[in-house]
């Protein structure tokens, strides 16, 4: 019987360990101006915890859709597919055993100068009520010294299937057990959102950020219009003003002015939700913390939600001969 691993990367500076269980990175140690290391990601002493009890997504791989699907339903190539209702009038994060509660398979370590580790997953046709077996791979690597990448790929084997997978990490760049983010100022590569309703679905509407608590084009501190955002930020940015570097746009950049740890993320997914851990309260994490509100914050890249209800967001569906490709760049620094 699989159980889960714990496996490291480290290439001197950065120190990833990442587990098999739902494909998760548990701890980033990551240096500051003065070289001082810090675990700057939110998660558990247990790797059973992740797969058993891990209700805010602590670190894992989402899918096979991440974010919302209305009702819980969609139709294509003329079938109606249901999904669980696993959250509110929407199916969340894959349904009620995503790709997060899963233990994936262990293919294989590179060692060198860019080290990598890749899991592999193969979903079952109707799994949480999606058409055709899938087979996906996350490849972790450490590709310059301040850099951590990650490629998922997915390839249907029988039949169309929506994919859309995100990384959910929750990052706090001072460390995971020191407190609040709201001080971190972040800059966020998108002039619009997609409109959301009571229910947090997405309308299908564009809107634009300036003059706006959403406007993070310029850097600005979390703290600085969160309370004018009711619940706090939980939405999905369109990644369309950003500088392009390598085939990849540029995400967001977040800074802690406490240790001065910088992160500049970069994707080649057109969207990324921004959420400020809005729904941790009172979750025992790592070294005997105790994480609460806004503990960590989340830029998870991604395809547009419940894209495959909404005819005009960029598609999210792929095809047998096709393959499903989403790249994340986390390059730290120190200002």
């Amino acid at each position: 019987m699989a159980k889960p691993e714990l496996f490291e990367l480290s290439n001197g500076t950065i120190t990833a360990r990442l587990t098999n269980a739902g494909a998760t990175i548990t701890s980033l140690l990551v240096p500051d101006s003065q070289g001082n290391i810090a675990d700057v990601v939110l998660g558990f002493d247990s790797l059973d915890t992740y797969v058993n009890d891990n209700a805010p997504y602590f670190g894992c791989i989402v899918g096979r859709v991440a974010n919302r699907i209305k009702d819980g339903k969609f139709t294509l190539n003329g079938t109606e597919y249901f999904l669980a209702i696993s959250n509110g009038p929407y199916s969340l994060h894959g349904g009620n055993k995503g790709f997060n509660k899963v233990l994936w398979e262990f293919v294989g370590h590179e060692d060198g100068q860019n080290p990598a580790i890749i899991f592999k997953y193969i979903s079952k046709d109707g799994e949480e009520g999606y058409p055709g077996d899938l087979t996906v791979t996350a490849t972790y690597s450490l590709p310059s010294s301040n850099s951590l990448r990650l490629v998922m790929e997915a390839t249907p084997n029988d039949k169309s299937t929506p994919v859309n997978l995100a990384q959910h990490t929750y990052w706090n760049l001072a460390g995971h057990n020191s407190g609040d983010v709201l001080d971190h100022l972040i800059q966020i590569s998108g002039r619009h959102i997609t409109a959301v309703d009571a229910n947090t679905l997405p309308t299908g509407d564009f809107v634009p950020v300036e003059n706006t608590p959403f406007d993070f084009t310029q850097e600005k501190t979390i703290r600085s219009r969160i309370d004018q955002v009711p619940g706090g930020y939980d939405h999905n940015y369109v990644l369309d003003c950003g500088a392009a570097k390598s085939g990849l746009k540029h995400v967001a950049k977040v800074k802690d002015p406490s240790s001065s740890r910088v992160l500049n993320l970069w994707t080649d997914a057109p969207g990324v939700q921004f959420y400020t851990g809005n729904y941790v309260h009172n979750v025992p994490g790592k070294e005997g913390a105790m994480y609460q509100i806004h503990a960590g914050l989340c830029l998870e890249t991604q395809g547009f939600p419940d894209a495959v209800n909404q005819p005009h967001f960029p598609n999210i569906v792929i095809h047998p001969g096709d393959k499903y490709t989403h790249t994340m760049l986390f390059d730290f620094s120190a200002d």
